[in-house]
């Protein structure tokens, strides 16, 4: 499957700023660093956000994951 470009500036903005902030830099091994100049892809069914950490300016990739996955269960409490 091929890449699609993806408009990074149509999630709201408190959601763009959480992306921004909770990063993971595996050059600089630390969390939460930061990451400028964000792009928004898919590929492979799998939505990323990749971007410059602010740190070191190495490649920071983060994968969006939305709700459940399919083949997790919930856990359910009974009353």
């Amino acid at each position: 499957m091929s890449r699609e470009d993806r408009d990074f500036n149509l999630r709201p903005e408190e959601e763009q700023q959480a992306f921004l902030d909770q990063t993971w830099c595996n050059e600089c091994m630390e969390v939460d660093l930061g990451m400028k100049n964000p792009k928004e892809y898919e590929e492979n069914g799998r939505v990323f956000i990749e971007g410059e950490c602010l740190k070191c300016g190495s490649a920071v990739v983060t994968e969006i994951v939305d709700g459940v996955d399919e083949d997790e269960e919930e856990d359910v409490e009974e009353f």
